[in-house]
């Protein structure tokens, strides 16, 4: 059956490819000979903190929650050491347009632990995003965010009614919320941005636009809203049952937060992103269709434009803390290698650039298409009959972003996508 006649939530495509599709490199190319061609003149740095105070239910990311202490200053000093390697690859002119602290949550750490963080990561005066959570949005470690320069706080709400909150595995109080939130305005950064789900188990129109008035209470610069998943090997995934009618809920969401979140001044960026209007955007010069990234951390990837790389992918929890003490294991010399990857063909490439563009509202830019790659791109006249896209197959219409979670993996290549089917989650 063709994807884009099945569910609306075949999958999010938050990177391509997967890294699932990933497979060990043989022979282990060294880091220095990846990069040694590529641009790096505005590299995107992301630096992986694989700790939590707990696991979402919903949650498939690379973490682990409330990890000895001991763990962690083992953690950050092989962090130490990774940039130090990682830093030595890259070279003299290398430098980054744009940074991100993740997981995991990142303020996991303590304040000293964090102040240790920026010290290895050493992005001072590039923006910089650090993701955060209810219970670890302090007023010590903002402090320490603050101080350094943060440029975007990101807090994982998902929702501000309790009841919803323990139905996604996620167990918190709307008090702890509102403090946290209150935690950090108390500081001037340039962006707060709100996560939000919806397609929660037993959650209404009435309950949604509960959630998005309290988060619109605060007037964050962006809000990102994310539908369900029930994925394999998360708290949910061993539980939940899913409703028939879930994508009917999940649609009807989505459609009335698209148009609250209009009529209070925001625009739509993607499926998931919506930024106040008259908001500016980070004055860099990244681009993720064009740009490599460098990641640090046992679950951040890394990639140029011909390879992606980065270390094992699991998910359960027997499994994550068996790449992560892997990880901890590593001699210096090992983070001076390409370990796991996928090296991206003229044609995966081409793929690559349209997905990261057709996704975001603006669409592909079509004179940037031709400027790398010395042709039109594609028409997706598929896309175009259904509604889903202008008459040039350029631009997702409304319904279209809509259907992007469709859209994005109807898009994979059969090598990618087979790559993927081939790799049980573990």
């Amino acid at each position: 059956m063709n994807i884009l006649d099945g569910t609306p939530y075949a999958g999010y495509l938050y990177a391509y490819p997967h890294k699932s599709a990933y497979r060990p490199l043989v022979p282990r190319p060294a880091l220095r000979d990846v990069w040694r061609d590529e641009p790096t003149d505005a590299l995107f740095l992301y630096v992986h903190v694989p700790f939590c105070e707990m696991r979402c239910g919903f949650c498939n990311l690379f973490t682990r929650a409330r990890p000895p202490a001991a763990q962690v200053s083992a953690y950050l000093a092989q962090l130490r050491s990774q940039a130090a390697r990682v830093t030595d690859a890259l070279g003299d002119g290398a430098r980054y347009a744009r940074a991100a602290f993740g997981g995991g949550t990142p303020t996991y750490l303590t304040a000293a632990e964090l102040e240790e963080l920026f010290g290895i990561a050493g992005v001072a005066g590039v923006p910089l995003s650090v993701e955060t959570s209810p219970a670890t949005a302090t007023p010590d470690r903002l402090a320490v965010l603050a101080a350094h320069g943060t440029t975007r706080v990101s807090m994982g709400v998902q929702s501000f009614l309790d009841v919803e909150a323990r139905a996604a595995g996620r167990p918190q109080r709307r008090t702890e919320v509102e403090a946290a939130l209150s935690a950090v305005r108390a500081h001037d950064f340039p962006i707060l941005n709100v996560d939000l789900i919806y397609g929660i188990d037993g959650q209404t129109p009435d309950t949604w636009a509960e959630s998005l008035d309290a988060a619109l209470k605060w007037r964050p610069e962006e809000l990102y809203l994310y539908p369900l998943y029930v994925r394999p090997l998360t708290g949910l995934g061993r539980r939940a049952h899913t409703p028939a009618d879930w994508d009917t809920q999940r649609l009807t969401l989505y459609w009335q937060a698209v148009e609250t979140l209009t009529d209070a001044g925001y625009e739509q960026r993607s499926m998931r992103q919506f930024r106040l209007a008259g908001v500016p955007d980070a004055e860099d010069e990244y681009s993720c269709q064009d740009d490599g990234m460098v990641g640090l951390g046992c679950g951040a990837r890394s990639y140029t434009r011909a390879l992606h790389y980065s270390f094992d992918y699991a998910v359960s929890v027997r499994e994550v803390r068996g790449v992560l003490d892997d990880y901890l294991n590593r001699r210096p010399e090992e983070f001076a290698f390409a370990e796991y990857g996928f090296a991206l063909d003229a044609g995966e490439q081409r793929r690559r650039w349209l997905l990261k563009s057709l996704l975001r509202a603006e669409g592909v830019d079509a004179d940037a298409y031709r400027r790398r790659f010395r042709e039109d791109p594609p028409a997706l006249p598929e896309l175009v009959e259904r509604g889903w896209a202008t008459g040039d197959g350029t631009r997702l219409t409304p319904q279209g972003l809509a259907h992007s979670d469709a859209i994005g993996p109807w898009l994979v290549s059969d090598a990618v996508r087979h790559a993927m089917a081939e790799n049980a989650p573990r």
